[in-house]
């Protein structure tokens, strides 16, 4: 019986060597293998021998299947091979030829406002400013006429970074303020800039993060009132959303580093369920603003007596929302590429006046 086993294992191996392609060894597989298999059917065989006879063809019967096993992967691995080597020998490239897929890259929602504000500010005679975003105190707080009683300074709204042995702890600046005075500091007036950037506090849900984006304004010039304020915001909101019936309406606030100060709110509509931003059916707190305080600008080395200015601050993620359509702030930062490409810009269409600023 081992010399018919033998002999057997001889026919398999050399019918597998034999195959000339993936088919014709599938074949063979199936009839070694396979349900109906001759190998398939010396194993069911087994079941019916008595203990002696199954310890002494047990092995020799495994041992076949074993050899056909391998010799059907060994096989497949040289035919597969050898496809490999033939297509690779019949196919080319020619990288030579020019290749245009187009721009598939999209533009941020945050990096194509940030370009609508630089357009539309730029055209009122602005300059963009930045600063660090780790922050000393001083620059982040003091200076802005808040004290360190301020609660400002809490713990629970600002990232605080840990200090060296006798050093003061730098902050995460929690508003882009910072650059507004070390511009003051720098520059001769007047003075007119926007400080858009990246702004951290400790707070997180749907319309809330803890990294997010912020502009503000700055002008410091003589003879400036409440009134260049007003109609810097209008121009503004108008050219941003595109409408001319954007209506503004200013309530009396607190900031500490304007007096005095004001909430801004803009007019909406309510239309087939969603915010319409235009008219003043109803009203919506966008942004804060005010005439800079006498401190904060005595802080930086100018006269409050001789030089005046305005200053406003509003969220750049919240603009994006408000004139695209989003709701939850947090999609923002979650890096879905699905996302990116519905809300996405072209990454070669730029924003202009003259086109649209969203264009």
């Amino acid at each position: 019986m081992n010399e018919e086993l033998e002999t057997m294992t001889r026919d398999w191996l050399a019918r597998i060597a034999g195959a000339g392609d993936l088919a014709a060894l599938e074949a063979e597989r199936v009839a070694a293998l396979g349900k109906q298999g001759a190998v398939t059917a010396l194993l069911k065989t087994l079941g019916g021998m008595s203990p002696e006879e199954r310890q002494v063809r047990g092995p020799a019967i495994h041992g076949l299947r074993e050899a056909v096993t391998a010799a059907i992967a060994a096989r497949k691995t040289a035919l597969d091979d050898a496809e490999l080597e033939r297509r690779l020998a019949s196919e080319t490239i020619d990288v030579t030829l020019p290749v245009d897929s187009g721009a598939r890259g999209t533009v941020h929602p945050v990096s194509q406002v940030m370009d609508e504000l630089a357009e539309i500010f730029a055209d009122l005679g602005f300059a963009v400013a930045t600063g660090p975003e780790i922050e000393d105190q001083w620059h982040n707080f003091t200076a802005l006429n808040m004290p360190e009683t301020h609660p400002a300074r809490a713990m629970h709204d600002t990232f605080y970074l840990r200090a060296g042995e006798g050093e003061e702890a730098k902050v995460l600046r929690t508003h882009t303020s910072p650059v507004q005075i070390r511009t003051m500091q720098s520059q001769e007036p007047p003075i007119r800039i926007i400080a858009p950037g990246r702004t951290y506090r400790s707070d997180s849900d749907a319309t809330h993060t803890p990294m997010f984006h912020q502009v503000e304004g700055l002008v410091i010039d003589r003879g400036i009132h409440m009134g260049h304020l007003k109609w810097t915001l209008e121009t503004f909101l108008k050219a941003y959303f595109e409408r001319d019936d954007i209506v503004l309406r200013l309530r009396p606030s607190y900031f500490p580093f304007t007096e005095p100060s004001a909430e801004v709110d803009v007019g909406y509509t309510i239309q087939n369920g969603r915010r319409v931003l235009g008219g003043s059916e109803r009203w919506m707190e966008l942004l804060g603003s005010g005439m800079v305080h006498p401190r904060v600008i005595a802080a930086c080395g100018l006269d409050p007596d001789e030089w005046q200015g305005f200053a406003f601050g509003c969220g750049i993620d919240r603009l994006a929302m408000l004139k695209y359509g989003m709701d939850d702030l947090r999609a923002f930062f979650d890096g879905d590429v699905r996302w990116l490409k519905h809300y996405g810009f072209g990454a070669l269409d730029v924003p202009t006046l003259s086109g649209g600023v969203s264009a």
